[in-house]
């Protein structure tokens, strides 16, 4: 799969090139060497049914996804998309929508309908990605996931974590991959403000303080039966947009 910027995307099958993304890990996210998924984790993962592939710049990896497959009760079959991370050179020009969309592909090709991950709620540029962009819902929130881990991007701060929900199949992710917003009627709201990654290097009790607020709220509206089903931005604040949806 190419790019109109030269990237490609690549299944990558080889132990040299799955210790190309463990060293990526290493450089995106800042882990310590326990907490990297070794290479041995990416065999696994390809041979299972999972997805491991890298987006290129020549012959260069600058970044990769892996998935795992995953079971829900009742049998149904879906991808648990654990990692997709791009160097920080190459943000903002495609290189993640270009991943999730050869998952979409490949996903599509073998009769799935669901891919699930995990996402930082503080994070607002991969808020609205998620949602706008690709069109994922979140109906579940969960506190302290990872547990404190040695990430720089994670601030200290405990990793609680929006679980999206990307329904492949659905008019909703057809319309957002065109540039589309189609959604419920929003009924509530949660507000992030923009200093939010400031204050996680600044100010890391104040960032826990947004967090908990952040949190709560989460676990109050999803609670009551709302799904998160879109993301604004404003010069002040990510704003999340819940509503009733109605299902996959």
């Amino acid at each position: 799969m190419g790019s109109p910027a030269g990237l490609q995307i690549r299944r990558l099958s080889s132990n040299e090139e799955f210790a190309q993304a463990v060293a990526l890990q290493k450089q995106i996210w800042g882990f310590h060497e326990l907490e990297l998924l070794p290479v041995r984790f990416f065999i696994v993962a390809s041979g299972v049914g999972g997805q491991t592939f890298g987006a290129y710049d020549g012959e260069r990896m600058v970044g990769f996804l892996l998935a795992i497959p995953g079971l829900k009760p009742g049998g149904k079959l879906y991808l648990h998309s654990h990692m997709t991370g791009v160097l920080e050179a190459y943000r903002n020009r495609g290189v993640g929508r270009l991943l999730k969309l050869e998952q979409r592909k490949d996903a599509l090709e073998r009769g799935l309908d669901l891919v699930e991950w995990t996402f930082d709620p503080l994070e607002l540029k991969n808020a609205y990605f998620n949602l706008e962009r690709l069109g994922a819902v979140v109906r579940r929130y969960v506190l302290n996931q990872y547990g404190t881990t040695t990430s720089r991007l994670h601030g200290g701060l405990p990793t609680d974590r929006c679980v999206a929900e990307w329904w492949i199949r659905t008019p909703r992710v057809e319309a957002a991959l065109a540039g589309r917003a189609e959604r419920p009627p929003v009924e509530a709201r949660i507000e992030v403000p923009v200093e939010i990654a400031r204050l996680r290097r600044e100010d890391p009790r104040e960032a826990r303080r947004i967090q908990e607020q952040v949190s709560n709220r989460f676990l109050e509206l999803l609670g009551a039966g709302l799904a998160v089903v879109g993301f604004e931005r404003n010069p002040q604040a990510g704003v999340y947009l819940l509503g009733r949806w109605a299902g996959e």
